[in-house]
Order: C-alpha cells, then sequence, then structure tokens
C-alpha cells in the first residue's frame, strides 16, 4: 500500500499511478494524487485540534489560508464532523477519530483514496457510517480488508495479493467472481468474494469501488 504514494520502493518492477511513475522526481505529484488513510488513526492525528490535523495537508501544498480553510470546513462536514473542528483528537471516540482521518485525505483532493483495514475496530453503527462515508465521494477508493461483507457492499473489483499459497497450498493468483449476465456492470455489489481455503484465507483482499 505504501508503494503507491512512495514511501516504500519496489525492490523489483515498478509502480506507476495514472500513468505517472512512482520515482523520486514525480513523489510531489504522485502524493497529490493518491491519499492514504491508516489502520490506525491515533498514527494520524498528530496535532493540537482536528482542524489542524485536517487543514495540515493543504497547508503544505501551498494553498492561501482562505483555501484552507475551506478545504477543512469541506472534508470535516463531508464525514459529519464539522462540529469538532476545535476539540483535540484524542478526546474523540475511536469511531470518531477514524472519520477525522479520512477527512484528512478528502481535503487534499487526490484522485485515489487508499484505506487500510477501514472497519477494524468499528462498532456496527461506525461501520455503517464509514460505508457511507466512502460510498459518497466520486473518487477511486482503493481498501485492503480482511472483511469480506464490506468488500462486497463497497467495492466492484476485488483481488488477493499475488503468490499467495491459496488451495492445497498452491501458490495462486487471487480470483474473484462476478455476479450476473454482464461482468461489466458497475453496480458496487458486482463482485462475489470466494474466500479460498487454506492458509491462502486469511490473505487480505485489495478491492476498488471505481
Amino acid at each position: 500500500m505504501l508503494h503507491l504514494n512512495g514511501v516504500l520502493a519496489p525492490t523489483s518492477g515498478s509502480v506507476a499511478v495514472s500513468g505517472l511513475p512512482v520515482v523520486r522526481e514525480h513523489l510531489l505529484d504522485v502524493r497529490r494524487r493518491v491519499g492514504i488513510v491508516f489502520r490506525d488513526p491515533d498514527d494520524q492525528l498528530f496535532m493540537t485540534t482536528v482542524a489542524q490535523d485536517v487543514a495540515f495537508g493543504p497547508r503544505n501544498l501551498g494553498l492561501s489560508p482562505a483555501e484552507v480553510d475551506q478545504r477543512v470546513a469541506d472534508a470535516l462536514d463531508a464525514v459529519g464532523m464539522g462540529d469538532v473542528a476545535d476539540r483535540a483528537p484524542h478526546h474523540l471516540s475511536f469511531g470518531q477519530k477514524r472519520r477525522v482521518a479520512v477527512a484528512t485525505v478528502p481535503a487534499m483532493r487526490p484522485e485515489i483514496l487508499v484505506l487500510d483495514e477501514p472497519s477494524s475496530n468499528l462498532d456496527p453503527a461506525s461501520r455503517r457510517e464509514l460505508a457511507e462515508i466512502v460510498d459518497g465521494p466520486d473518487i477511486t477508493v482503493l481498501m485492503v480488508t480482511h472483511d469480506l461483507p464490506y468488500a462486497l457492499q463497497l467495492c466492484r473489483a476485488v483481488g488477493r495479493p499475488l503468490g499467495r499459497p491459496g488451495r492445497g497450498g498452491r501458490r495462486d493468483r487471487g480470483r474473484a467472481g462476478r455476479r450476473g449476465a454482464d461482468a461489466r456492470a458497475p453496480s458496487r455489489a458486482a463482485v462475489r468474494v470466494r474466500p479460498e481455503v487454506g492458509a491462502g484465507a486469511h490473505a487480505p483482499l485489495s478491492c476498488v469501488s471505481r
């Protein structure tokens, strides 16, 4: 996942985002296109207030104070957290922290939103709220998850990592079966996830929602 914005470099092969190679000379542009939400929001929220956390990225883009303030307000409103802008992140519940962490990414206006285990440690109500947030923006979402129902709900393309052992210990390329006669239908429920038997069943899924 961290290869997508150049935090990690591949030991072989190459990575490209929107046709742009993820190499040193393109890192700034790539990181404007890809926003990552970590599994633990405490790894992502480090400023004194929620608003300052969401503003951190836009300020580093060199935007004007007025533009930064507008992006912060829009991002927090989009995740239903506009009323906690002046609160300290450590005073929020885990589900609220997750939503604020998500808000830090659309504030950057990326092309791709990457989520690492977004449903982990959330109660059912928080899971539903997060699903509505992720399902809303017109943006490509890449989600890494062990939560098969969540993947089925939100994603239209699903795959397992290459080279994981699958049924009977064989190395498997991952698979996803499509529902319905037309495999090209854009429905969010167009993918049926079929977990493999054996060690490969514990491999996380990567899925794309748009």
